[in-house]
């Protein structure tokens, strides 16, 4: 009877640990079934896009052979950038306000003008303007802090031209000129303006030769009037009045030249004739116009106004002709 209790007992103990053996003891062919045990999860794929865009492969992490034909990427260090050309120092004397320094002659800094005064000094500026105070002496004011005296200048420049100061032929007396034309044979002028008390200016005799008037007030009143006198240098020497019996004597070794000037010569010779035909008849006219017995003005003084305009015309013929001989000299030199 104790016998069975214990039988009894041990297979109750054995039914109740059997779930519990089975799950830690290997599985069997016929046993109980075990639940595995959970395996690793594994990472979630990325989400599938919609028409998906195919990705291209960064230029930074493919390599490009040596022979490939891509075009090879520009270095951006510092070291292979080009490094500015060096500036150079300004020259000594202090910088105008235009940030250009005074500089003497041959210097290859950018300048528009050049002012070169009779002791030899020369300097490349950027602004030349002429000062003529009412009180005291013209000077030139060189990039607006530069004064010089006029006395001490030889040549300048500036938007106008290109101006000389020299005596003036058979006088002691300097003025400066502006050069007209260059060459051989330069030419230059001299303006001078003077107030006209009423009419039109009519042309006159300059000091080199003749002058060109202006016009008074609108439309018969006074105003002033400008004179133009002109001169010529032959290579770079004294100043000459311009007139044909000078262009003669520069232009011997130029046949061309000198029958030109012979022609101006005969203008010339003209134009004496008709001033004093003219005179004449004018003189005349207003004397008989002023007889007592007079009936009116006299026809001679009508007769003496056409006969003084040829003059206007011939003169004109003269200049033509000089100005013809002087190009011909300068583009074919010695002939």
């Amino acid at each position: 009877m104790k016998f069975l209790f214990v039988v009894v007992l041990s297979l109750g103990l054995s039914a109740a640990w059997a779930p519990v053996l089975a799950q830690e003891a290997p599985r069997q062919l016929g046993g109980a079934p075990v639940v595995p045990a959970p395996a690793p999860r594994q990472a979630a794929p990325a989400p599938r896009q919609l028409d998906p865009v195919p990705a291209t492969a960064p230029a930074a992490i493919t390599a490009v052979p040596a022979d490939s034909t891509q075009p090879a990427q520009m270095a951006t260090t510092p070291a292979a950038q080009p490094q500015p050309a060096p500036v150079a120092p300004p020259a000594p004397g202090g910088t105008s306000p235009f940030n250009r320094p005074y500089v003497m002659g041959g210097s290859t800094q950018p300048t528009r003008y050049q002012v070169g005064l009779k002791s030899g000094a020369l300097y490349n500026v950027y602004d030349v303007q002429v000062k003529q105070p009412l009180f005291g002496r013209s000077f030139l004011l060189l990039d607006g802090q530069r004064r010089v005296e006029l006395s001490e200048v030889g040549f300048y420049e500036n938007e106008t031209g290109h101006f000389v100061r020299t005596n003036l032929p058979g006088s002691s007396r300097e003025a400066t000129l502006r050069r007209e034309k260059t060459g051989r044979i330069s030419l230059y002028a001299t303006y001078n303006t003077s107030y006209a008390p009423g009419g039109y200016g009519m042309p006159g005799m300059g000091y080199g030769g003749f002058g060109y008037g202006g016009f008074g007030g609108y439309p018969y009143g006074s105003g002033y009037r400008t004179t133009k006198t002109e001169y010529f240098s032959k290579d770079n020497g004294p100043i000459q009045n311009l007139n044909s019996r000078n262009l003669a004597l520069a232009t011997t070794d130029n046949a061309g030249a000198q029958e030109l000037l012979s022609q101006a010569r005969r203008y010339q010779t003209f134009v004496v004739g008709a001033y004093v035909v003219g005179g004449g008849l004018l003189v005349a006219g207003l004397l008989q116009s002023l007889q007592p017995n007079s009936l009116g003005i006299s026809p001679l003084f009508y007769a003496a106004i056409p006969v003084l305009i040829v003059p206007l015309v011939l003169q004109g013929k003269q200049a033509s002709a000089q100005r013809q001989a002087i190009a011909l000299y300068n583009s074919t030199g010695y002939r």
